[in-house]
């Protein structure tokens, strides 16, 4: 007798990476949840990152991300060690470069999976990795006049 867990629907798809771009454009949530769609996903998870208007006790004002030339391949990269490690069936991550003002959305990733936990986890190694591997900069000008440089998102 098969196992619920055979069926094709259960495993990673063939091609899961939909969208991958670092962009100086605003970003879209509803075109990277388009991008995740798949019959055979139970479960999508979506995040969010936003410039909050505070950063370790102090106000800000703006900021500005940059990247390095290679941050799209390293954001392939970090997808593929996603989608090898869950069932994905898509996965998409956009991050924003520029200067952006706070509420303004500064990354959107989003993965679906057969079921909501792979899902969950896949969407959190996705954003946490993206965090830490990817060469991009954050720099933060504040209220009182002082600035940051601030490693890797």
């Amino acid at each position: 007798m098969a196992s619920r867990y055979d069926h094709p629907g259960e495993q990673a798809a063939q091609d899961p990476i939909r969208l991958l771009a670092i962009r100086d454009t605003p970003l879209s949530l509803d075109e990277v949840f388009a991008a995740v769609g798949d019959d055979a996903a139970g479960g999508t998870a979506l995040f969010v990152g936003t410039v909050r208007n505070h950063d370790g006790g102090a106000d800000v004002d703006t900021l500005g991300y940059s990247c390095h030339p290679t941050a799209e391949a390293e954001m392939r990269r970090i997808a593929e060690k996603v989608t090898a490690e869950f069932p994905v069936r898509a996965l998409a991550a956009v991050h924003r470069v520029g200067d952006l003002a706070v509420g303004d959305l500064a990354v959107v990733v989003a993965v679906s999976c057969p079921h909501r936990g792979e899902a969950f986890e896949a969407c959190r190694k996705l954003i946490d990795d993206l965090k830490h591997e990817v060469p991009i900069w954050k720099h933060q000008k504040f209220s009182d006049g002082t600035e940051e440089w601030v490693g890797a998102c």
